[in-house]
């Protein structure tokens, strides 16, 4: 009986199962590579792989929360590294007000659209005037935690009720 077919008796731990991976063509005096498993994942590695499971299935729905989250880590880079970036990041803020002046010229709409173009104007000046803030001063000084945890519950919200009518 040849060598790769004949199995060897290891010594394993109660509980574990053994996975063996066969030598491979190469050095003849290397010892075969011995992966030991346990039988079942412990509780919090099912609590873990719940928790990136039900992100997974539900990432489109957290895309505002996940921008959000970015934006701040951003923002305490961006005023770690340079400070002085909330300067040139503040004319942005002005971007949303100058699309909203440019949509109603160009595609007058009803009063609901209206609302919701106002709504969205309103949401990414405050986010926009927000990173410059949070680049210059610092994402947790003063009350800037606090705005963009305002900011990002509500473009969470507003980006869930868009999905549902959709």
């Amino acid at each position: 009986m040849s060598s790769r077919t004949r199995t060897r008796v290891q010594k394993v731990p109660a509980g574990a199962a053994t996975v063996r991976i066969p030598r491979q063509h190469g050095r003849r005096g290397a010892q075969p590579l011995v992966f030991v498993m346990p039988e079942r994942p412990s509780l919090a590695r099912e609590f873990a792989a719940f928790g990136v499971r039900l992100l997974w299935d539900h990432r489109v729905g957290l895309a505002p929360l996940t921008l959000g989250l970015t934006a701040l880590v951003s923002a305490g880079v961006l005023h770690w590294w340079a400070w002085w970036s909330g300067l040139v990041l503040a004319p942005f803020a002005a971007g949303p007000l100058v699309w909203l002046l440019i949509a109603q010229r160009r595609r007058p709409a009803g009063r609901s659209v209206t609302w919701w173009r106002a709504g969205f104007t309103v949401l990414g000046t405050a986010a926009l005037s927000w990173l410059a803030l949070a680049a210059g001063f610092g994402p947790l000084a003063g009350p800037l935690f606090t705005l963009w945890l305002v900011i990002t519950v509500a473009a969470q919200v507003a980006w869930l009720v868009i999905r549902r009518k959709g």
